[in-house]
């Protein structure tokens, strides 16, 4: 099934999905957006125009997906996002083409991350000068998403004790896609990781040392932001939810691409369990207005005919698309790649 929308970027269906501990991150500076002067003045008034129109948004700092290495089904070749030079360094594109490269230990997945924020987002993924900003990113430094702000963002497929997939309706007053059908989900923060490690951050000026020194600390924010964006959305507790599986990335096209890893979280509780615990109201209750549940038949025989399939929004849409391909039902896979 194929959706203009929505493109998956990466999946683990070998595995059926990967645990916290098959994934390792590059952090670094080198894999932060590519800018000139005229790019940040036009970020700079595509911010001041939207405060002027939604004085409640406020700019944070945001993990930008750059690149990644995926492992091969047949060990020991590496699948790795194809590589474009760059200033002297190779530096990387997001479109798989099969040469071999080492992941880190075990694991099986490496993501290579900058740094971004939703200031640039608004500013380069939402710009109306989006197709211009890829034309020069491709012509300029050979990667279409060179100038984007590209965040990474979270989503979670959540499989009620019964066998009930969760989903939300979006509020009128989120900034997109309101109105319609969507999965639990935000970003993995970088100043929460510099909080856990012990550094005080302000939000615009996050460095990535502390972040390059302790990678754990990055990958374990974005296992764990995923169940705190249930709690805070659903109302569900923590100790409810079962540990979060990374079935991939999938790309939002109506925002350039941008990505999201989705997971599949199961949780203790029932269908109805769960829908009381959401309308008693959590700490982001505003952002939704009604819980919704279909069985995992029903999600698994999703496609664009379905009712429910043009009311989902490309979030959910990329989640689905996952969740049919990796069917992470069960113990996801352990098995060393050494």
């Amino acid at each position: 099934m194929t959706d203009p929308e929505v493109s998956i970027l990466l999946h683990c269906a070998q595995w059926r999905g990967l645990l916290e501990d098959r994934v390792h991150v590059e952090h670094s500076d080198r894999f932060n957006r590519q800018t000139d002067p005229l790019l940040e003045q036009h970020i700079s008034e595509v911010w001041t125009e939207r405060l002027s129109k939604e004085p409640w948004l406020f700019n944070g700092a945001k993990f930008r997906l750059h690149s990644f290495d995926l492992a091969s089904p047949e060990r020991p070749r590496r699948f790795r996002s194809d590589c474009a030079g760059r200033q002297g360094e190779r530096d990387c594109a997001h479109t798989i083409n099969g040469r071999t490269a080492q992941t880190a230990g075990g694991c099986l997945l490496t993501l290579r991350l900058g740094l971004t924020c939703y200031k640039d987002y608004l500013g380069t993924n939402w710009s109306r000068q989006v197709a211009e900003l890829r034309r020069r990113g491709q012509e300029e430094f050979g990667d279409p998403l060179a100038l984007l702000a590209q965040p990474l963002g979270v989503g979670g497929v959540l499989c009620t004790r019964d066998g009930q997939v969760v989903f939300i309706r979006r509020s009128q007053k989120v900034a997109e896609a309101g109105g319609l059908l969507d999965i639990p989900g935000g970003h993995p923060e970088p100043k929460a990781v510099c909080e856990r490690l012990g550094e005080a951050a302000d939000e615009e000026h996050i460095g990535v040392v502390t972040m390059q020194q302790r990678p754990d600390a990055v990958i374990s924010e974005l296992f764990s932001s995923i169940c705190a964006e249930i709690r805070d959305e659903v109302n569900v507790p923590l100790s409810s939810l079962g540990a979060p599986v990374l079935m991939g990335v999938a790309l939002n096209n109506t925002s350039a691409g941008r990505p999201s890893a989705e997971f599949y979280i199961s949780c203790s509780l029932s269908s109805d369990e769960v829908k009381r615990l959401y309308w008693k109201g959590g700490a982001e209750a505003n952002e939704s207005t009604d819980v919704v549940f279909l069985s995992r038949t029903e999600v698994l025989q999703l496609n664009r005919s379905s009712p429910l399939w043009s009311e989902m929004c490309p979030s959910a849409k990329g989640a689905m698309l996952l969740y049919q391909m990796v069917k992470p039902e069960g113990e996801p896979s352990k098995e060393s790649t050494t």
